[in-house]
Parts: C-alpha cells; structure tokens; sequence
C-alpha cells in the first residue's frame, strides 16, 4: 500500500513538473512575440516620427513655391512675358509632385484602415500604360531621359487590349516605378518599360540604369517599418512610400513584384498581375475615367510615341 502511495505521488510530481514545463514554454513564446510586436512598434513609432518629418516639407514646400510663382506671374509685365512660361513649368512640376505624393499617402491610410478594396474594370492596359508615361514626360526630359516602351500585347485587329482588374491601383502602381526609375536613373540613360501576357497574367517591367540597389537593401525595400541608407530610402522626393504601397496594391490584386539589381548596374522590377474573373462592364482607358457601355464598339487607335 505504501509503495503504491509512493508510485502515485511520484507520478502526481512528473505530471505537475511536465505542465509546469509546458507552461514555462508557453511564456517563452509568448515573451518572444511580445519582443517581436515591441519592437515592430518601435519601427512603426520611428517611421512615423520620419515619416511626419519628411511629408511635411513635401506638402508645404511645394504649397509654398505654386503660391509664390502664382504671385511672380501676376505681377510680370507684358514684354516680359516669356518669363511666364518657365515659371509656369515649375508650377505643374511642384504640382505634379504634390499631386502624386498626396495620391500614395492617401492609400497609405486607407491600406493601414482596411478600408481599400479592388474595384475591377475592364482597363485599356496600352493607353494606361502612355497616359503614366506622358505624365512623366516633364520630369525624363528634364533629366535628359528616354522612355522606350514595349508593348509586347497583340490584340485582334489592332483593337486595344482590354484586361480586367483595377486601373486606379495599377497606374499608380506603375507611376510609383516609373517615379522611382526615373529619380535614380542616370542622365542621358534609358528607362525601358515593357508589357506583355503569359497565361492570363499581365506582366510588366521597368528597367532603369542607375545607382541600383545592394543585395541587402532589396530584402528591405518593401517593408514600410525599414529605412535602408543609400538610394531606395526615399522613393519619390523623400517620404519612402511607394514600394510598400505597390507590394501592398500587389497583394489585394493577388500579383507579385520582383526586383533584379546590382549596385551601380540599375534595377528591374517585375510586376505580375493575373486577370480577375470578376464579371464587369465598366470600361477605363487612362486610370482616371471610366465608361459603362456594354454594347459599345472599341476600335480605337492606341496612342504609340
């Protein structure tokens, strides 16, 4: 009887000892989660901190310089008058970058709120993909840069080519590449963008011929709670945003985004985007305006450059 009591309390003390166990390794784990979630709110509060820095010289210095060249083109006298027209350039170009920075942050709040979502039509890609890069025309031929754009998409009877997912998300997408190509490319180099369709994904890339970027920077540049230290830190005129944001578009259109790079050989990134099967009957040409017209014939010209 005693050694039985003594078997029992042995075996009571092995049970209490392996949950014991069993609950020291749970407070591990969640010890650790605990360091990894702190210190993701130290990466987020740092960026933020960053983040409010920078945006607020993004907004206010081209606010300040439109309002100042407005005041100088009202007081310009007539013979003077071909003074208005470079003052009028640097206008639409403060207002250009003003325009596309106010367009990221604003998806950036909405991606952060949950509170964005695919709306699908069916989109011209061509004229799309022209309309991004006549908006960039200023800039590349401020830069001495040229555009070479592949369209590798034929389409029955020279009819645009029209795939369904989301124009909005898709161009500014393409704008974040082009804008990011076109800041760290080198003057008097090409920016080559290319299209083309392999098994009802669209595929497209922009390669430019810059400063590149280092193999260790490319495991963080798509990571909003990352800074890296040379280039890709500041996406477009400093605030960092657009890569994040076309990862995160990328994943609610269910595409991906690769990036082929070496420093000081340029980079290509590569972004696919499978067709949506969603049934649409909204048509858009340019990302910014869309039609609704079921019985309506598309035969139009595409614009080539």
């Amino acid at each position: 009887m005693s050694d039985l009591s003594d078997k029992e309390l042995i075996d009571e003390l092995k049970k209490r000892f392996e949950q014991n166990e069993n609950g020291l390794k749970e407070v591990q784990e969640l010890n650790k989660e605990l360091i990894k979630v702190n210190k993701k709110l130290e990466d987020s509060e740092a960026l933020k901190t960053h983040f409010i820095s920078n945006i607020t010289n993004e907004i206010i210095n081209p606010f300040a310089s439109v309002l100042a060249l407005s005041k100088s083109i009202l007081s310009v006298k007539k013979e003077n008058w071909k003074k208005v027209f470079s003052m009028v350039s640097l206008i639409y170009s403060e207002a250009f970058n003003l325009d596309f920075q106010l367009r990221n942050i604003f998806v950036a709040a909405k991606l952060e709120a949950g509170e964005i979502f695919p709306e699908i039509l069916n989109v011209d890609i061509r004229q799309l993909m022209e309309s991004v890069i006549e908006s960039f025309k200023y800039i590349t031929k401020k830069k001495k840069i040229k555009i070479v754009f592949n369209f590798n998409i034929k389409s029955e009877n020279n009819k645009p080519f029209f795939f369904k997912t989301d124009p909005e998300k898709l161009r500014l997408i393409l704008s974040n590449l082009l804008s990011n190509a076109t800041k760290f490319n080198s003057e008097n180099k090409e920016i080559i963008i290319s299209a083309s369709i392999d098994k009802n994904e669209l595929i497209i890339s922009v390669k430019d011929y810059g400063t590149g970027i280092s193999l260790e920077n490319q495991k963080i540049i798509f990571d909003r709670f990352k800074r890296v230290d040379s280039g890709i830190d500041s996406i477009h005129r400093g605030h960092g945003l657009g890569l994040s944001i076309n990862k995160a578009l990328l994943d609610l259109l269910n595409g991906s985004i690769d990036i082929q790079s070496e420093i000081d050989k340029g980079a290509n990134f590569t972004i696919s985007i499978p067709e949506s099967e969603s049934q649409v009957s909204g048509f858009a040409f340019d990302g910014n305006e869309l039609f609704f017209d079921d019985e309506k014939d598309f035969d139009i010209e595409p614009e080539t450059f």
